[in-house]
């Protein structure tokens, strides 16, 4: 069975543009802190990040990312 080259890239195209890069989850977890984010977007207000957490535990998950990406708080 041959297995395309493009087949890890279009695993890539389900995630949130922002959340494909590694070097933001500093610490592997698969979920972003303020910290991380702002290491990232610099301009992001801890008002803003704490609009994104929409169940209030403090990092934001892929879908969090793409509420924000689509907002336009977050870069894509």
């Amino acid at each position: 069975m041959k297995i395309s080259p493009l087949f890890p890239a279009a695993l890539l195209l389900g995630l949130p543009a922002f959340a494909q890069s590694t070097a933001i989850d500093i610490n592997g977890d698969g979920q972003y802190s303020f910290p991380e984010i702002q290491a990232a977007a610099p301009d992001i207000t801890q008002e803003s990040f704490a609009a994104l957490d929409r169940n209030g535990d403090g990092l934001l998950d892929s879908a969090e990312i793409a509420a924000g990406e689509a907002a336009g708080i977050l870069p894509r």
